[in-house]
């Protein structure tokens, strides 16, 4: 006997009763799970049991566009832009109303040290967001999208997913901004010199009616002219970088403010 059938004889029965009183394997295998959705009875305020698709489709029509009325405005640089918190509140009543879900299933993240033009150490994260967007039905579509972000502590992560779920509703949804088209007009690319001389910027700043905003100013323009390291001509006659001289001024003024 092998041991099944000694186990059965000690236990005063066969081995045909327990075949009997145990189905194979392939028979419980075979028996279809139940429908989670089979005793579903919609209320008055459930959406549409639509294809995950369809309802996605409702949520596209109901949303159409999201102008870009934000407004960045910092050092020289002037931009507008469409926010991720604009994005999410125009999207979560719309699909909270059509019965659509978003979860972040995966999260693939990047980072690296970094610092930023006046020498703060910034940490950047990069991060690669796989989406599951849940219909009313329960069925499901896919999607990827990435987002990058730089913090100076514990923050960068998050940032970068938001970044990720801005790009991921703007993108799937197709949301114009109903601006005008960046084709429409052409602008033709001049010769790459600086715009104006290390003598005007000499002049501005040595100009008492220039504010300690405007020093600050030229200081991230000339950087971005890699002009800091040109010599000029101070007010006593002596040669200076115009970073020296921006920042000495700067610091005469300042003082001079108290």
């Amino acid at each position: 006997m092998g041991l099944r059938e000694n186990a059965a004889a000690a236990a005063g029965r066969t081995l045909a009763d327990e075949q009997h009183d145990y189905p194979a394997d392939t028979e419980t295998e075979s028996a279809p799970l139940p429908d989670p959705m089979a005793d579903y009875e919609p209320g008055d305020d459930d959406p549409e049991m639509v294809p995950v698709h369809l309802a996605w489709l409702r949520v596209r029509r109901e949303v159409r566009a999201i102008a870009k009325r934000e407004q960045y405005n910092a050092a020289g640089t002037r931009y507008n832009f469409r926010g991720v918190d604009t994005v999410v509140n125009t999207f979560g009543p719309v699909t909270l109303r059509h019965g659509i879900s978003v979860f972040p299933v995966t999260v693939d993240a990047e980072y690296r040290d970094t610092t930023t033009s006046k020498g703060n150490k910034m940490r950047e994260c990069t991060a690669r967001v796989t989406w599951l967007i849940v219909g009313p039905s329960g069925d499901t579509i896919t999607a990827q999208s990435q987002g990058e972000a730089l913090d100076s502590a514990d923050k960068g992560t998050a940032k970068a997913q938001s970044v990720a779920l801005r790009v991921l509703l703007l993108f799937s949804g197709l949301t114009p901004t109903h601006d005008q088209d960046p084709d429409s007009t052409r602008i033709e690319r001049g010769n790459q010199t600086p715009a104006r001389s290390a003598q005007s910027y000499r002049d501005e700043i040595l100009d008492k009616k220039t504010s300690q905003g405007r020093l600050q100013q030229i200081g991230y323009e000339l950087g971005n002219l890699r002009m800091l390291n040109a010599k000029v001509q101070n007010e006593t006659g002596e040669m200076e970088t115009l970073d020296g001289l921006g920042r000495r001024i700067y610091t005469e003024r300042a003082g001079g403010a108290q």
